[in-house]
């Protein structure tokens, strides 16, 4: 048999085959996982759907494929039945896949359509469907790889692994500091230009294609949240929290991104409309040794200082350990980098596209500045650190991120102006 890349949902199209789990002449069992695939969602692994002989590998490691491409070539050790033809009110109107995953309904497992808010009806076995309830996977968000388009227990195991699979085990893709201890003099060392660092690759050039970008840097006095975080280190080791900056930061970001409406926003480049989010959905650029990743604190706006320093610890520390789950990375609506605890001045950060802005948070300094008293001025040692803010200058001119910046500044040389908004 022909096994063909399924449709696993999610929109996604095409995925890369990042490491093969059998090879030809290899003896396979049915459910037996057989090649790893990752798409812009998971990584998820797909298993064999039959017992039987690899025959052939089809793809490489590392090749992207399209859905519906032949994988692999399996030599079944047992027939699979036929599938039975359901009537024919109940075809499907869309463009299926043929590919049969599953051997045909019994009796006792007779075909019935699910009806879902979709232009096409879509065919499931009660146990396939007993399944996708269980694993709350919606099967009227997928396309099945069965014959007549049918919904199989494999297509619903992938559409839950693709929602809830991790990012890739921690010895693949092997970070591009750890590929080797040095290069010799003398020679080039070529890597491949795969896995996360192939899509960080792809949504980098992307956003930078696309979007106009244009960065606006400011400095701020950061000697008050210095304080008040200082005081309220015990209190946060109490509760168990780690107490970082972000917290403070994201605080007085947010009533600077509701006077700034088109900084919390996206472009429709096919529609051509400018889309003002009504929520706040802070991604959180983080490093970790398979690349960067950008998960998201959702409704940033209402939840207090310990809530979003213990979401901003929980989502860091899954994404270090590749416990991201996809969800944990959607609906963005303005990003902050921080890039401060390595060093550096100040940066110009990417956009995380669609979005239209995103915040760089840099080192904080102790610099001496000048202190304008009502007698004479003075110079005084304080905490201060650059904020650099790029923008899609389609949505966002100049004066406004120069004065969106300037509000953030406001709030955070002086946190107690909060307390009045």
């Amino acid at each position: 048999m022909d096994f063909k890349l399924p449709d696993i949902g999610e929109g996604v199209h095409e995925g890369e085959i990042t490491r093969w789990l059998v090879k030809a002449g290899d003896s396979i069992a049915a459910d037996q996982p057989m090649v790893e695939v990752m798409t812009d969602k998971a990584t998820v692994e797909i298993p064999s759907p039959v017992d039987g002989v690899v025959e052939q590998l089809m793809v490489k490691e590392g090749e992207t494929v399209q859905v519906g491409k032949v994988l692999i070539k399996i030599k079944e050790s047992g027939k699979v039945a036929a599938a039975q033809e359901p009537p024919k009110a109940q075809q499907p109107k869309a463009e299926q896949s043929t590919q049969a995953v599953e051997p045909a309904p019994s009796q006792a497992e007779k075909l019935e359509p699910v009806e879902p808010d979709v232009p096409y009806t879509v065919l499931a076995t009660p146990a396939t469907r007993k399944l996708a309830r269980e694993l709350s996977v919606n099967l009227g968000d997928m396309r099945g790889t069965g014959p007549a388009g049918r919904i199989t227990k494999i297509d619903v195991q992938m559409a839950y692994e693709s929602r809830q699979a991790s990012a890739p085990r921690p010895s693949h893709p092997v970070p591009f500091d750890k590929l080797v201890p040095a290069v010799q003099q003398g020679t080039i060392q070529r890597i491949p230009l795969r896995g996360i660092r192939k899509k960080i690759a792809e949504s980098m050039t992307r956003s930078k294609r696309t979007a106009a970008h244009f960065t606006y840097v400011e400095e701020v006095d950061m000697t008050e949240i210095v304080n008040l975080r200082n005081q309220a280190l015990k209190e946060a080791a109490d509760r168990g929290v780690k107490l970082t900056f972000l917290p403070f930061i994201i605080k007085c970001l947010i009533p600077a991104l509701r006077e700034f409406p088109f900084l919390n926003a996206s472009l429709d480049d096919e529609r051509q409309e400018i889309l003002l989010k009504g929520d706040y959905h802070i991604g959180i650029a983080t490093d970790t040794e398979n690349g960067l990743v950008v998960p998201v604190v959702k409704s940033a706006d209402k939840k207090t200082l310990w809530a979003l320093a213990s979401e901003i610890a929980a989502l860091a520390e899954k994404a270090r350990s590749g416990k991201l789950a996809p969800d944990d990375m959607k609906g963005g609506t303005f990003t902050v980098t921080n890039a401060g605890s390595i060093g550096g001045a100040f940066a110009t950060p990417v956009i995380n596209y669609p979005e239209v802005a995103i915040l760089g948070i840099n080192a904080i300094r102790k610099k001496p500045v000048v202190k304008e008293t009502e007698k004479e001025d003075e110079v005084v040692v304080r905490h201060m650190m650059f904020l650099s803010l790029s923008v899609d200058h389609r949505v966002v001119d100049g004066a406004v991120a120069a004065r969106f910046v300037n509000r953030i500044v406001y709030f955070l040389s002086n946190p107690s102006r909060l307390v009045f908004l």
